[in-house]
């Protein structure tokens, strides 16, 4: 498939209509919730809220730029070096829809896995209401490297546009997850994502960190021994709260605590480790310093 061909699909597949309309409706959903919260005088962080919208429009006028087609770009390359080619027909885009849920899976769980990739995610887990508009708080940088996670699919057949498209398919569904206004569904929050299973895990809550990182199904979950139902009250937020409601602090904070840990390395072994390695881990002089302080 060539690269002008690619393209045009992203401007004539019907497919792109379906994921417009969702994105309307998720947009309609947000809107309403709103409302409803006004009319009935629900206890919300109004700023945090308006920060939230703020960030969401900052990753629109970002999209229709350059960083949505960084990923069509990047991707090329790996669609012209495989010899193999998965038809675009209606049965190929539910293995797609399957093996995009798989690839966010890995994602997602890898972002909160290593420090570098956390210093993404956790834009999207700062907030310490859980609402709609916590769905369009998303890192301005991360869909600039999303689509790394991508070359599997591209190596295995799918093309760039089903691959992509797939994946924002994911993560369109999970807009209606963030709200507290559904409470538990029974058998559904043990199959697929749903608002109570993605409360979970937004918990700060020790036994809830790390749980629930499907994007639609549970299924991942279940497999790899992540999956946490609700069931104490979700404490929101992040374990160390950031206390801003600026959208540029948002984003950046976490940079910022990475470079601070850096600069305070003895080592290039430790540096590293510091940006690539887990979140908790710290070199032990880091501990005796803090004690002596």
């Amino acid at each position: 498939m060539s690269f002008a061909r690619l393209v045009s699909l992203f401007e004539e597949s019907p497919f792109m209509t379906y994921i417009a309309f969702f994105f309307i409706f998720n947009i309609a959903l947000v809107a309403i919730e709103v409302i409803i919260d006004l009319v009935t005088s629900k206890k919300r962080r109004w700023k945090d809220s308006l920060a939230n919208f703020s960030i969401f429009l900052i990753n629109q006028v970002l999209e229709k730029t350059i960083v949505g087609t960084i990923g069509i770009i990047a991707l090329m390359p790996f669609h012209y070096l495989t010899p193999l080619a998965i038809p675009n027909t209606w049965w190929t885009w539910v293995l797609a829809i399957i093996a995009a849920d798989f690839t966010y899976y890995w994602m997602h769980r890898m972002e909160h896995e290593h420090r570098i990739l956390w210093g993404n995610h956790s834009v999207h887990h700062s907030s310490e209401d859980y609402n709609l508009t916590v769905s369009f708080r998303l890192s301005v940088v991360e869909p600039m490297i999303e689509w790394i996670f991508l070359i599997p699919m591209i190596l295995i057949g799918f093309s760039p546009f089903q691959a992509i498209v797939s994946l924002v398919f994911v993560a369109q569904f999970q807009t209606w997850i963030h709200t507290e206004r559904i409470g538990k569904l029974g058998w559904l929050d043990w199959v697929f994502n749903t608002p109570s299973v993605h409360r979970v895990h937004h918990g700060s809550n020790r036994k809830y960190l790390d749980k629930n990182y499907g994007g639609i199904t549970m299924i991942w979950d279940h497999i790899f021994g992540t999956y946490q139902k609700e069931e104490e009250k979700v404490i929101y937020g992040l374990t160390k709260p950031i206390n801003t409601n600026n959208p540029i602090k948002i984003n950046f904070i976490e940079y910022k605590n990475i470079w601070e840990d850096v600069k305070k390395c003895k080592t290039f072994k430790d540096k590293l480790r510091i940006i690539f390695g887990n979140l908790i881990w710290k070199p032990k002089y880091f501990k005796e310093k803090e004690e002596q302080k």
